[in-house]
């Protein structure tokens, strides 16, 4: 009895009114709109298109800029997805996920007795894959750039040489990490360790600059090739890491075809596989479909235990089913077909939970960090950009590459580094997603763009780890079956389910008391997200009259720019 009063009392807690406006209209534009995870970057973006540039020169000039002023995230040793929609409709998807290293082995973080290692997978040199960002912005401008190189990576030098300024959010950041950058970094990063960081201290990056410079002159040879490689393998070698010169000289991108469906009046457009994100959205919004949302109401007790069982049977799904096309037969047409979408809901009940331990992967017909950064872009010809990019934790591996000033990440740790063992974010896996080398691990990143009457609608996508798929979800529908403005939609209150572990992770505020109250008494485990929130988003809405609305998440110093 004692034991449910304290649960109730939490219930109770998160149920706490958000003082999030859901009415609230971002800042609204006539031609162009960046969104991203700093202002910094934000404007970088803007600049890009008023000097001309399409949404890809800026997406481009972005990522670089991020690499420096959010290097939590933003980064040139990690990799990401981009979804891209020309004005004409055509539409195109770019994997740059890293890759296992051709030393990788299944059993790498097992030790004898077969048990996982702690931290292995997560923290030092053996936790970086293949970084693929250089090389997926390099085929980026190859085959949609319009603006000279050098032009879309000097904006990042200039802010890495000379310095700027950090928020209160990046100082507190660099000061919870001092430990581990000390731990983990055989030659420690003096550049970036201080006492105390505090707001509007500034941070000079000169060896970022100087590799930067590098890229800038000398594009995909001026970090897979020559001292930038030579400086990462170095590093490996210092630190016990398995990344070779010719792992770097064998790493390509790959551009595939994105996903997309017909639900209702959008056309959503979405990315496959290595990448999780896209069938796993494709598939709640489904099942959405089938469900009236609007009737119900935001984040109403309806509302909510129906995507919470979805959210289950998804999760459930892509544990099982999902990897790198390369390695394993994803069975993508089946996955998304949609009798077999609405038969993982049968059982389904308006009146209680399902426990997670009587919910399994389906089998479908034959025909498979939290701390990533996401930033949308649309120019002024209606080109959209939706990219999602990470280190997988924050501040990647920890590993600094001395001399080139980068952070490597701990992408390793997204593949299942034994079946049925969770990750950090408590994402269970299987053979799917076993460590092979060359394989690209699964990922939850989800950029995504929505059509209406075939007209640009939305380009939207977050960071958040496994979380993100579910904030993708939440805020199309706070837009589409809700009515709220682009930055209501990602202000509003969140909450997440991911099969296993069984619980629902909510906001605090991210669910009312009745909601909160009625979930439990249906059975759902209720417990909150201790900080940061659930999610960061970034998002563009196109209005009906055409300008364009940028949401900017309040979680972090994300920032809409645009003219």
């Amino acid at each position: 009895m004692r034991k449910r009063l304290i649960y109730l009392l939490i219930v109770i807690g998160i149920a706490g009114c958000t003082d999030r406006d859901l009415d609230e209209r971002g800042l609204v534009t006539d031609q162009a709109m960046v969104v991203t995870a700093h202002p910094l970057a934000s404007a970088v973006g803007a600049d890009i298109l008023r000097r001309g540039g399409n949404a890809v020169d800026a997406a481009i000039a972005v990522q670089f800029a991020l690499a420096v002023v959010y290097p939590d995230a933003g980064n040139i040793g990690g990799g990401g997805f981009m979804v891209l929609r020309q004005q004409d409709g055509t539409v195109d998807a770019l994997d740059y996920r890293e890759r296992a290293p051709a030393a990788a082995t299944r059993n790498m973080y097992l030790n004898e007795e077969g048990e996982v290692v702690e931290n292995l997978s997560l923290k030092g040199h053996l936790a970086a894959g293949v970084p693929g960002t250089v090389a997926g912005m390099v085929q980026a401008h190859e085959k949609y750039g319009s603006m000279p190189w050098h032009e879309l990576v000097q904006p990042a030098v200039v802010l890495a040489a000379k310095g700027f300024p950090l928020t209160e959010k990046e100082a507190q950041k660099l000061n919870e990490q001092r430990l581990d950058f000390i731990r983990y970094n055989p030659v420690r990063p003096g550049f970036i360790l201080r006492d105390h960081w505090r707001a509007g201290d500034t941070l000079r990056l000169q060896d970022l600059a100087n590799t930067l410079e590098r890229i800038r002159d000398r594009g995909r040879a001026g970090f897979y090739e020559g001292p930038t490689a030579e400086l990462l393998v170095a590093e490996m070698q210092r630190g016990g890491g398995i990344i070779s010169m010719a792992d770097l000289a064998a790493y390509e991108a790959v551009w595939r075809e994105p996903l997309t469906a017909q639900l209702e009046d959008y056309r959503v457009i979405s990315m496959p596989p290595p990448s999780s994100g896209g069938i796993a959205l494709l598939q709640l919004l489904t099942i959405s479909e089938d469900y009236p949302l609007d009737a119900w109401g935001w984040n109403t007790v309806a509302s909510a235990h129906l995507m919470i069982e979805a959210e289950k049977r998804v999760y459930a799904d892509r544990a099982k089913h999902l990897g790198d096309p390369a390695y394993y037969d994803v069975p993508v047409e089946a996955l998304l077909d949609r009798s077999y979408i609405k038969s993982r809901m049968e059982g389904f009940s308006l009146e209680e939970e399902t426990d997670s331990d009587l919910i399994s992967a389906g089998v479908p017909a034959p025909a498979e960090s939290p701390h990533t950064t996401h930033y949308s872009i649309v120019d002024p010809a209606g080109n959209a950009v939706s990219v999602t990019t990470t280190l997988n934790s924050s501040f990647g591996s920890k590993v600094f590459v001395a001399g080139a000033g980068f952070l490597l990440n701990n992408e390793m740790d997204d593949f299942s580094v034994k079946p049925g063992y969770p990750n950090s974010y408590g994402l269970i896996g299987g053979e799917a997603n076993a460590i092979a080398p060359g394989k690209r691990m699964l990922s939850s990143m989800t950029p995504t763009i929505l059509e209406k009457d075939g007209q640009l609608y939305m380009v939207i996508g977050a960071m958040g780890g496994s979380t993100i798929i579910t904030t993708v979800y939440q805020i199309i529908l706070n837009v589409t079956e809700h009515g709220f403005p682009m930055q209501g939609a990602v202000n509003a209150g969140r909450f997440h389910h991911q099969w296993k572990p069984d619980w629902v992770l909510s906001e605090w505020g991210g669910l009312g008391p009745r909601t909160s109250l009625e979930l439990w008494w249906k059975g759902h485990k209720i417990v909150p997200k201790p900080s940061g929130g659930i999610g960061r988003a970034a998002g563009i809405l196109v209005l009906p009259d055409g300008r364009l609305e940028g949401g900017a998440d309040p979680r972090g110093d994300d920032a809409a720019a645009g003219f």
